[in-house]
């Protein structure tokens, strides 16, 4: 959902038209499968990691207009709020120092952004959802002046009928309502693409959603919104709510919301764009002038743009993507289900372990998806966002079992096993897939780190909580750029 628009005004003819050119790009998508007509070289990764701004004293910047101008580089941009960024990080083949590379790329990209943010008032923070954020700081006025964010809040409102309801029960309890999808903004990710074959897609896709979970409640970070501690991944069930175009009655009904883990393994990628198509209302119907059967009867290869762009607008955590790039269509598995921070080294950690669990998973013999059912895949996810690594979660062969103890019993080697298939250095990957079995050992995460240092100045000092989360945050930010993993943090 990174590309622009202009404003438009959509008319139910916009969506008959649409409708039946999502039907054809459907069709030639199949044909290109049906004919091999992908990229099948070596998989490349890449990543996407949304910060946040912030003021000296940890409080919102709503300032990223002024940074992004003063960066002045493409690979960033903005996001939905007025305090989000984003980076895009170019892809690599998976291999060798590939890892090391990419650690060392974001770190530098991380700090001269922040050079630059700071000559706006500004700073850098990786994290997923900022605590010092205030019921005040999303509304529509902090929404980034960008026209598809404005449609885009426009179409769901519209399809909703009403204010979004925000209610979350976990140690503490928040009720709140908004009128535009500004709170979304509060939800800051890392996505971790994977380009996979067309035949393999299917085996990574499932792979990738069994093992959601377990990435989640290592990588918990995100357990304060709005002054209220919630779960210790609250960005999973607020992400959820703040993009939900159905009202009550819809829900009852058993109409699929936006954010969606989904309802069945797949065979294909195919399953995925046709249930985009059977099941969603386009949100944004914008035609272009491609014909995409011309263009393939021409022997070139099409944009897709209708079927990519309402792609983007189901939000799956984890989400297919057609590309075309440099005239060669590929397809990835985009994992979304990962908070940003703590350090870069921890980000690096968690990409890691996932390259390498999912590859170990998908080429199994016997596959994850034939021993797990689907919903508790789904049940999974939200266990381990509520409790983080204190989440227990089933896993074949062991029933219910706790994070660190599945981690360390049987994620961790095959995540060793994995990143020596793809042909990681061995050095680089044992650093890495280290950060995690400490986080286990420990029981440190950046949630755990987060919950502890606010219940620590709370006891030592008079501080209320949003004094609290601030001079907690501004902590945090001095650790971030340490580039030291999380587990070594003191609280």
């Amino acid at each position: 959902m990174g590309r622009e628009i202009q404003a438009i005004k959509i008319t139910g003819e916009d969506r008959r038209t649409y409708r039946a050119k999502l039907a054809r790009s459907l069709d030639v998508f199949a044909r290109m499968l049906r004919e091999r007509l992908f990229d099948t070289g070596p998989a490349l990764v890449g990543q996407e990691i949304e910060l946040n701004l912030v003021d000296e004293q940890g409080a919102p910047s709503m300032r990223n207009a002024d940074v992004l101008a003063a960066i002045a580089d493409p690979a960033w941009a903005t996001e939905v709020g007025q305090f989000n960024l984003e980076i895009n990080v170019p892809p690599r083949q998976l291999c060798g120092d590939a890892l090391a590379d990419l650690e060392g790329e974001i770190r530098g990209s991380l700090n001269a952004g922040d050079d630059k943010a700071r000559s706006a008032g500004s700073r850098l923070v990786m994290v997923g959802i900022l605590p010092t954020l205030s019921k005040a700081d999303v509304n529509a006025d902090t929404l980034s002046a960008s026209e598809r964010y404005r449609v885009l809040n426009e179409q769901i409102f519209a399809a909703r009928g009403e204010d979004m309801q925000i209610q979350i029960d976990g140690a503490e309890h928040l009720l709140t309502h908004a009128d535009s999808i500004t709170p979304e903004a509060a939800c800051t990710s890392v996505q971790l693409h994977l380009q996979v074959s067309p035949d393999a897609f299917a085996s990574y896709w499932n792979a990738s959603q069994a093992v959601a979970a377990v990435q989640v409640a290592l990588a918990a970070n995100a357990p304060f919104l709005f002054g209220r501690q919630l779960w210790h991944e609250t960005r999973i069930t607020l992400f959820e709510q703040a993009t939900d175009t159905r009202p009550d009655e819809l829900k009852r009904q058993g109409v699929r919301p936006r954010v969606w883990f989904g309802e069945r393994w797949i065979t294909s990628v195919f399953d995925l764009f046709e249930e985009n198509i059977q099941y969603f209302p386009a949100l944004l119907p914008i035609v272009e002038d491609e014909d995409p059967q011309a263009v393939l009867e021409r022997g070139e290869c099409p944009l897709l743009a209708e079927m990519s762009l309402h792609n983007g607008t189901i939000y799956r955590w984890n989400r297919p993507v057609y590309a075309v790039a440099g005239g060669q269509p590929h397809l990835r598995v985009e994992n979304r289900v990962l908070p940003a921070g703590p350090s870069v080294a921890d980000v690096l950690a968690n990409a890691a372990f996932y390259y390498g669990v999912v590859r170990v998973l998908a080429e199994s013999e016997r596959p994850i998806w034939t021993q797990l059912s689907f919903a508790t895949a789904g049940e999974n996810l939200h266990e381990a966002a509520r409790n983080g690594l204190g989440a227990a979660l089933y896993w074949p062969g062991l029933g219910e079992v706790g994070v660190a103890e599945l981690v360390l019993r049987r994620l961790l080697p095959m995540a060793h096993d994995g990143l020596s298939r793809w042909g990681v250095n061995p050095a680089h990957a044992g650093r890495l897939l280290d950060i995690i079995e400490q986080r286990c050992l420990t029981g440190q995460n950046g949630a755990a780190w987060q919950i502890a240092t606010v219940a620590g100045i709370s006891e030592r000092t008079a501080a209320d909580r949003a004094d609290a989360l601030r001079q907690m945050t501004q902590r945090y930010i001095e650790h971030m750029h340490t580039n030291e993993p999380v587990h070594t943090w003191p609280s």
